[in-house]
């Protein structure tokens, strides 16, 4: 009988060990579902990071596009303004010519009537 019951506790002992095998493929396949859940809620996730990269992406193309126009219109008005700018200076020399004509004209226009009266008060 010593055989029988060294089968016999060789059976029990592996009853117990595929009794502990079962618990940890149980325990397994808890852990397997929860990260599978896990997996999914993280790949939504991502589609949503992802969706939003996407429109961040795209108003920063629009940002670009409008940041160029604003520069090329920045710069035709720059080179307006400088235009400007060049034309006012000319046409402030030309006043200060012309305001100095109109004083030099005053100034004849005086000693012309002084001379005028001279002339009278000798007749």
């Amino acid at each position: 009988m010593d055989d029988c019951e060294e089968v016999n506790a060789q059976n029990y002992m592996l009853k117990d060990v595929c009794l502990e095998l079962k618990k940890d493929i149980r325990l397994l396949k808890k852990e397997q579902t929860r990260l599978e859940l896990l997996n999914e809620f993280l790949i939504s996730e991502k589609l949503e990071i992802e969706e939003k990269t996407l429109a961040l992406c795209q108003e920063l193309d629009q940002l670009k596009y409008f940041m160029n126009i604003r520069e090329k219109e920045f710069s035709k008005l720059e080179s307006e303004s400088l235009d400007l700018k060049y034309r006012l200076e000319s046409l402030v020399s030309e006043n200060n010519h012309l305001v100095e004509k109109v004083h030099k004209a005053e100034s004849n226009l005086i000693q012309s009537r002084c001379w005028n009266r001279s002339s009278e008060a000798l007749k």
